[in-house]
């Protein structure tokens, strides 16, 4: 029998990280390719700028689900 959930998990995990292997390859690396090695290097900064606010997001989401599992656990 199949674990659909575990399925869904992979399947999302692996889906994040393969856009991050484009953004970061192929979108830095146009940026290299176009623009050189200075551009490239900011383009970088600026990704990882906006990857700042959804990490933020996601583990305030990753406390709030501890907190919360722990919360019922006591009920």
């Amino acid at each position: 029998m199949r674990d659909l959930r575990k399925y869904a998990r992979n399947t999302n995990s692996r889906l994040v990280f393969g856009f991050i292997f484009l953004l970061f390859l192929v979108g830095d690396g146009l940026i290299y390719l176009f623009y050189g090695r200075g551009a490239a290097l900011t383009g970088l900064i600026c990704i990882m700028g906006g990857f700042v606010p959804i990490l933020l997001i996601i583990g305030l989401f990753a406390v709030m689900d501890i907190v919360i599992k722990n919360a019922n656990e006591e009920d």
